[in-house]
């Protein structure tokens, strides 16, 4: 059994993780200042700091075991309070019919996306992070599935870097092309609930066009998020499986077992409605923590000799989840 460290082993590199997060945190607070709206959220400018760090000086050996327990414990943990965002209530508000569409369309994304991944020259992880966060939640997926496939450091910070920068893009692009195809709100909303990566970004990319579009984007991106957690868990059981030794720890982390949990409880109502807004607060501030612990393990020299790749998978996967999405609202009669 894995032995965990000891505060007095941790605290170096976990302190400067949380000076790293409380940049990032403070960077977004200025976005929001200056132009009203967060682009690019406090988890990317904290591994994006945190590569500039580990890439600029060296560090210390005795901040590594901190570092690398803000890179995974606080990330697990992080995962667990996402749960507390999530009531499966939703599922009853749409229908079956969306629901099943909503499901097809995420799992047809995740093959499709995977494939364009691979036959861009990417590894299987790092094709399996970009497939998963295109078709699920973006960074949010990315940084989830992370520990559970076992992806390196370098492999979470490209895919995360690389497709925040795109969901960026998309929000910008995404109310100009319901225009051009002249997309009803409820269809652009659908549209946008089935592509945009973020929770926010999805309302970013909805309000413009208007206030159904906006509930229905959102109604449709929580149902996608949803799935975060069967899917993390299936995948956890084929690694464990796929392996020599068939170990629980592989086939059930206890950090989805505490996702699953946690939206149990939200679900039957458990958990206070003054205490979501907090546990939401703390689930970024712990993944923006793990993420500057990811960053402050990644040299950029590692970065360059894949980053043109992610961006056109990410890209490709992206347009082939856009068509994904137009015909299973045509196919499905959306007006």
């Amino acid at each position: 059994m894995k032995r965990f460290p000891t505060p007095s082993a941790i605290l170096p590199g976990l302190s400067l993780c949380l000076a790293v997060a409380a940049s990032g945190l403070a960077l977004e607070r200025m976005e929001i200042a200056l132009i009203g709206a967060r682009p690019l959220e406090s988890l990317v400018f904290a591994i994006l700091l945190g590569i500039a760090l580990r890439s600029g000086i060296r560090l210390p050996a005795s901040f590594d075991t901190g570092i690398t327990f803000s890179a995974h414990f606080i990330l697990e943990c992080a995962i667990v309070l996402l749960g507390a965002s999530i009531s499966i209530g939703a599922i009853g508000a749409a229908g079956p019919m969306l629901v099943a569409a909503i499901a097809s369309v995420v799992l047809l994304s995740i093959a499709v996306s995977f494939t364009i991944g691979r036959l861009f020259g990417l590894s299987p992880k790092l094709a399996f992070l970009v497939a998963f966060g295109n078709s699920i939640c973006g960074n949010s997926a990315i940084a989830a599935s992370a520990p559970v496939v076992g992806a390196e450091p370098e492999d979470v910070a490209a895919s995360i870097a690389f497709t925040a920068v795109l969901g960026v893009v998309a929000v910008l692009l995404m109310p100009l092309l319901s225009i051009a195809l002249k997309l009803s709100a409820v269809q652009y909303g659908v549209f946008a609930g089935l592509t945009v990566y973020a929770v926010p970004q999805v309302l970013a990319a909805t309000a413009p066009i208007g206030a159904v579009s906006l509930q229905t984007g959102t109604l449709v991106k929580l149902i996608r998020v949803l799935m975060l957690g069967p899917l993390l868990f299936v995948v956890g059981l084929v690694r464990g499986a796929s392996g020599q030794r068939i170990s629980l720890r592989h086939m059930l982390p206890w950090f989805i077992v505490g996702f699953a949990v946690m939206v149990m409880l939200r679900s039957a109502g458990a958990l206070p409605d003054r205490l979501l807004p907090r546990l939401s607060d703390l689930s970024t501030l712990c993944t923006t923590v793990a993420m500057a612990g990811l960053g402050l393990s990644v040299d950029v020299r590692s970065l360059r000799k894949s980053g043109g790749r992610v961006v056109l998978a990410a890209f490709a996967s992206l347009l082939a989840l856009c068509g994904i999405s137009l015909t299973m609202i045509a196919a499905l009669g959306i007006m």
